[in-house]
């Protein structure tokens, strides 16, 4: 268990968090949410004992271990499989002992303990991390120096997820995966055995992995059961509460202050003028969250053009003289949303280049529409940004005509204040860098915006509120990313990038995100969608059987059902979030989240039992 109490901290003079208790139970998987800034980070830091306290207590279960993705990514020339092999630690030198002792019975005890701690399987364990984050056989032989710092931070976070920490801290790994990688990520974090808290603005993330949510804001840690979808709504529940609170108390303030004024200096009226201030200094403030500003991305509306706004016909295209894909016969029109899926690698940045008029076909031809306007957003371009100027100089480069009230409007609109519109971009965070490169990237009201992982950067409401704008945005959208929440609220079509070549792809993304998860790798797509089952007949006992038992689990979900609704309505009942029944508010929460859970698990016996019935039925009239 982790528990802190009572703690504040500060960094550079600037206190991230003031008077905060919370403790977390051991093998729970927590998602550290909170606003850019706020401290996430420095809480992982305070763990390891990189900064100090400046008030109350840290505690750890005895003889924890604690694990982290180096901030260093390995770049020697020793292998990525003994760059993982090499992160336990206790393997390696037990491994060293047994090759240098010479008495038999350190011998016995040596190996018994490497027994004990499965080194023997240790490298296949490691090989299946390796190969969950886009490493191949081949790829895990090679030296870690011959990879990218992206890639090396893989091999980083295979390695601890190798050593297997008592609590293990993860800070944003999505940022350096792709989708695979991160759907692989999802499914190994809710089977870890131990502690993990994971910082993460990855949504889908946060409701598939993690059973409490653990929010920084406004210097105070709040700790929800829960997956992220309840964590939000308790959430916003408990604001509206503390909204309507507020109001009500400013109403009898103003009545309060009102007669002061008006009394205060009337004899007859002093004594009650008194009392009433009185009133009012007892009154405790009510505090609303100073982090609820709105967030927003406003995209320039294009004009229609014909369809198609770009047609690949017959082509291939790569670097140089190398190939990266073949045999492309794509077309885009203007009001396309489309996902390009693919393991890191197969060529979804490749075919993002081609479109973009980044790089030209080698065979074949591309025909973009004479009046098309691109706009063409990747990681990369942040770092092509002037460092020494301001976003209010980078706009005007581009827009020398404009007066400085139209650029303030328009960086505005990306949700760069006033303040940071004139603050050097060397000191923008990176989701603000985020925000001024997308501002850049659609500054001509492009036909077409193409989109290579745009959220790294941007916390989880700028996410939404990319997914808000882009969806009121006229032109059409390819999108490259990690976020499956993202793709799923944007991406009307798939197109996958697969064996050197670009094709729809004609399943959706929850079939595509099995078929990843998939234990065998021989089970195609539409086996996952529509799983085939052995023929066989029934009787009419078996039939009646089946039938109860759909009749069993619909009233099963029923049921559920009406307790999700009582706990609901509890819920939202302001008085449960009065301090007085903070401890009945905690049962509720976690009766909540396990009726929830009880009835996605009731639903899919339900649609297995309809599912048996429907075969059974068929089977009997011969079908």
């Amino acid at each position: 268990m982790i528990s802190f109490e009572n703690i504040s901290f500060s960094v550079a003079g600037r206190t991230l968090v003031k008077n905060s208790t919370v403790s977390i139970p051991s093998g729970h998987k927590v998602g550290l949410v909170g606003r850019n800034g706020t401290g996430k980070t420095s809480l992982f830091r305070l763990v390891y004992g990189e900064i100090t306290l400046d008030h109350g207590n840290l505690k750890l279960s005895k003889n924890t271990r604690v694990g982290g993705v180096a901030q260093e990514a390995p770049g020697s020339s020793i292998s990525l499989l003994d760059t993982v092999l090499a992160a336990d630690q206790e393997r390696a030198d037990l491994l060293q002992k047994a090759q240098l002792e010479k008495d038999p019975l350190q011998i016995a005890e040596i190996q018994t303990r490497l027994a004990d701690i499965d080194a023997w399987s240790a490298e296949a364990r490691a090989a299946t991390i390796l190969n969950g984050l886009g490493f191949d056989k081949n790829k895990q032989n090679l030296a870690c120096s011959e990879f990218s710092g992206g890639w090396r931070m893989r091999v980083a976070l295979a390695a601890v997820l190798f050593s297997k920490p008592d609590l293990l801290l993860l800070d944003e790994p999505s940022n350096y995966l792709d989708l695979e990688g991160s759907i692989w990520l999802e499914a190994y974090i809710s089977k870890y055995p131990s502690t993990i808290i994971i910082i993460s603005h990855d949504r889908a993330l946060l409701n598939n992995s993690v059973n409490s949510i653990l929010h920084l804001e406004d210097k105070e840690l709040h700790l929800y059961n829960g997956n992220y979808e309840t964590f939000a709504k308790t959430r916003a529940a408990r604001l509206a509460h503390k909204e309507a609170e507020l109001k009500k108390q400013n109403l009898r303030r103003q009545h309060l202050q009102s007669y002061v004024d008006r009394f205060r200096y009337k004899a007859d009226k002093a004594k009650q003028a008194q009392s009433r201030l009185k009133m009012l200094a007892k009154m405790e403030p009510i505090s609303t969250s100073s982090e609820t500003t709105f967030t927003k991305f406003d995209f320039p509306q294009p004009e229609e053009l014909s369809p198609p706004i770009v047609n690949i016909q017959n082509a291939s295209v790569g670097y140089e003289e190398k190939t990266v894909l073949s045999d492309i016969n794509l077309r885009i029109d203007q009001d396309d949303r489309i996902a390009i899926l693919g393991q890191n690698g197969e060529g979804k940045s490749t075919l993002s280049k081609l479109i973009a008029k980044k790089l030209k076909p080698h065979v074949g031809k591309i025909i973009h529409s004479n009046k098309l306007r691109l706009g063409y957003f990747a990681q990369h371009q942040l770092d092509e940004l002037m460092l020494n100027e301001t976003p209010m100089e980078h706009i005007q480069r581009e827009r020398p005509s404009e007066k400085q009230g139209q650029i303030r409007a328009r960086l505005d609109g990306f949700g760069i204040s006033v303040e940071q519109a004139d603050i050097k971009v060397k000191s923008l965070s990176g989701g603000q860098k985020a925000r001024l490169s997308l501002l850049l990237a659609s500054l001509d009201a492009p036909h077409l915006l193409i989109l290579d992982e745009p959220t790294n950067h941007l916390d989880i409401e700028s996410r939404e509120a990319l997914v808000e704008a882009l969806t009121k945005y006229s032109g059409a959208v390819i999108i490259v990313s990690h976020d499956i929440h993202l793709l799923s609220l944007v991406a009307d079509r798939l197109w996958l990038a697969k064996n050197g070549t670009v094709k729809p792809y004609e399943y959706d993304l929850e079939t595509y995100r099995k078929s990843l998860l998939s234990i065998s790798s021989s089970k195609k797509p539409e086996q996952l969608k529509n799983p085939k089952t052995v023929r066989k007949s029934y009787t009419k006992d078996e039939i009646i059987v089946l039938k109860n038992n759909v009749k069993k689990s619909e009233e099963r979900i029923e049921k559920l059902l009406m307790m999700e609704e009582k706990i609901s309505q509890k819920l939202a009942d302001p008085e449960i979030y009065l301090d007085t029944n903070r401890d009945e508010l905690v049962v509720l929460n976690t009766k909540y989240a396990e009726v929830q859970k009880a009835i996605t698990k009731a639903e899919n016996l339900w649609e297995t039992a309809e599912k048996k019935l429907d075969t059974a039925l068929k089977s009997e009239i011969g079908e």
